[in-house]
């Protein structure tokens, strides 16, 4: 949460390099004002959506998107009213689109302070949380990602190491 996703996927919306590509940023704003739980108070069905979206993203070819799965997955466990079961095997289901991705690029929250947009959880320890959920799950399911890639800097130095890394 807050490390220039966003800023990133829209700054390379405007590169020439990636005019043949879709773009898909969160639409939590959306989907809260529809009265789907957010953040802590995630619910089972609210994560469904979010996982829904993100694989009807996938059926995009060439997609650049500010979220995956795996986002999704952490949310779901850092959700205080989703039960371990569900938790369980909402993850297991979500894991079987991460193979869908070709590059994943990983951005650290470290160092970079929480912007409040009005939707974002502004808690550093729930931020850290998240971060700690995804590198767990980018770890345990290693063997699914075609390409994990951690990136840093500003955006225009990110921008640099994704062209270097997909030779574009």
């Amino acid at each position: 949460m807050s490390v220039g996703k966003t800023t990133l996927v829209n700054a390379l919306a405007e590169l020439p390099q990636f005019k043949d590509f879709t773009f898909a940023t969160e639409r939590s704003k959306y989907l809260r004002d529809l009265g789907i739980p957010l953040n802590t108070d995630s619910t089972l069905k609210g994560q469904t959506v979010f996982l829904a979206e993100r694989c009807a993203e996938l059926i995009n070819e060439n997609l650049i998107t500010d979220r995956t799965v795996i986002d999704v997955m952490a949310f779901t466990q850092s959700a205080k009213s989703i039960d371990y079961v569900d938790k369980e095997r909402f993850r297991k289901y979500a894991a079987d689109f991460i193979n869908e991705y070709d590059y994943i690029f990983y951005i650290s929250p470290d160092g970079v302070d929480i912007e409040d947009n009005g939707v974002r959880e502004t808690d550093a320890e729930y931020r850290d949380l998240i971060d700690f959920t995804i590198r767990h799950f980018i770890k345990i399911y290693g063997h699914k990602l075609q390409n994990c890639i951690q990136i840093k800097g500003s955006t225009d130095e990110r921008i640099k190491q994704i062209l270097e890394t997909i030779s574009l």
